[in-house]
């Protein structure tokens, strides 16, 4: 099914364009990628489990690449092949999103605090923690005291695609402007070029950066609105600002499906703490709420004092077009807290490969977490494409979709010059499995 659907939107083609065709003694690097991602969603962990698995499709797709091709194939992809290999992504992702418009729903708005974001396309970036269990290229001590690397990546938080990511040392700042400027312009090139009308970016505390802000607002333009909300590290100021608030200006705030969340409160914290330097109209928006035990020992001597455990957002929604209240605190707070959903981003991509990088080799390791993040794309691809009416699988995360879809209990036969698929009619999911199949075989071929 994975190698149907990446056959169908274009990506084996579109990776063909890019890289080495295949000769006497001399492996397709296109379809050999593909398969490795393929190999990747279907649950290995490293070369040797890709080649093993492989194997077991020899009557699909004939003799596997060994790991040691498939270990020389990722050292080439030097930074000329990493860009052409984004490009020919960037072209499957427009084919895809242009057949999402198409499909029954349409494309997959996200909708915070009860209100639909039709329109807006939603990037999400954080970084995270790869821990090595040895002694890497350029892997070393984290901010948490492990051993490893330290990738910031981009998502679509619209489709869970995976757009960007770079590939860090573990000793590489939380907050590098220049990390995260590379990453969200890489990210960007990723969004085609009907979407690009209103792009929402949502970072944490890490892209509270006089650069990266700047940044943000310069990319507005007239046939562009770029807005944003990043999380904000409270200071002296900030908490004196807090003081000055009357009660009266607290507000419920709101939960995800538009619900009044009792017990947490929203206040605008905007001209009551003049900023320099900062980004004119940027809007900042305090959130308050009881200390749980574990928080105390954190709290600050103002927090202390008044009982509350505190949060800012720093945002430049004056307002969203075509979204009613989009101006409020409560739903510019909901729409900040929503980011948070990037943490089941970061999760999935680590069952996708990334839990461990598997050379020792620093080329090699960044061909493995491009081969990741397509796995990442062709696991949401089935999903969006196929399964986007089927509540238990719509939304399922890698090892549900091994479980119940990717190995299936069937046998593969021939017969009268046919290749027949016979699949065990007990299986619970064998009628959602065909109807996928059958989605995908109808997918029109990319022109």
């Amino acid at each position: 099914m994975l190698r149907k659907c990446a056959d169908r939107v274009g990506v084996t083609e579109a990776l063909a364009r890019v890289l080495p065709q295949g000769g006497p003694g001399w492996r397709d690097r296109a379809a050999l990628l593909v398969q490795l991602a393929v190999a990747i969603t279907l649950g290995a962990t490293n070369l040797l489990e890709a080649e093993q698995l492989q194997l077991h499709h020899r009557p699909l797709f004939g003799a596997p690449a060994s790991d040691s091709t498939a270990h020389r194939a990722l050292a080439a992809l030097d930074e000329p092949a990493l860009a052409r290999v984004a490009k020919a992504r960037r072209t499957v992702r427009r084919h895809v999103w242009s057949r999402l418009r198409l499909r029954p729903g349409g494309f997959p708005w996200l909708t915070v605090a009860g209100r639909r974001l039709t329109g807006w396309i939603v990037i999400d970036l954080d970084a995270t923690i790869i821990t090595a269990a040895s002694k890497k290229q350029r892997a070393t001590v984290t901010f948490k005291k492990t051993w490893g690397f330290h990738p910031l990546a981009a998502w679509c938080a619209n489709t869970s695609e995976s757009l960007a990511m770079e590939l860090r040392p573990g000793n590489a700042g939380a907050n590098t402007v220049e990390d995260h400027l590379r990453v969200l312009e890489a990210a960007l090139e990723q969004i085609p070029d009907s979407s690009h009308a209103k792009i929402l970016v949502r970072v944490d505390g890490a892209g509270a950066t006089h650069g990266l802000l700047d940044h943000l607002e310069s990319l507005n333009t007239t046939r562009r609105t770029v807005r944003y909300t990043v999380g904000w590290k409270m200071t002296d100021t900030d908490e004196t600002a807090i003081g000055k608030l009357p009660e009266e200006t607290w507000e419920t705030s709101l939960q995800q499906d538009g619900r009044l969340q009792e017990g947490y409160f929203v206040a605008e914290l905007t001209g009551l703490n003049a900023r320099e330097g900062w980004p004119k109209g940027m809007r900042l928006i305090v959130r308050r709420v009881r200390p749980s035990g574990r928080q105390i020992a954190k709290l600050t001597a103002f927090e202390k004092k008044t009982g509350w455990r505190y949060s800012i957002t720093a945002t430049n929604i004056r307002h969203m077009w075509g979204i009613a209240g989009s101006h409020q605190p409560q739903f510019l707070d909901a729409l900040h807290r929503d980011h948070a959903e990037v943490e089941d981003r970061v999760r999935t991509n680590k069952a996708l490969g990334l839990h461990n990088l598997p050379s020792k080799s620093w080329e090699v390791n960044r061909g493995w977490m491009l081969a990741s993040n397509l796995a990442a794309d062709l696991d949401a691809w089935v999903r969006l494409l196929s399964l986007h009416d089927i509540d238990d699988l719509a939304d399922a995360e890698p090892d549900t979709m091994r479980f119940r879809l990717y190995h299936l209990p069937a046998r593969f036969t021939k017969h009268a010059r046919s290749r027949l698929f016979r699949i065990d009619a007990s299986w619970p999911w064998a009628q959602a499995f065909t109807t996928a199949w059958q989605r995908l075989t109808d997918l029109p071929a990319v022109t």
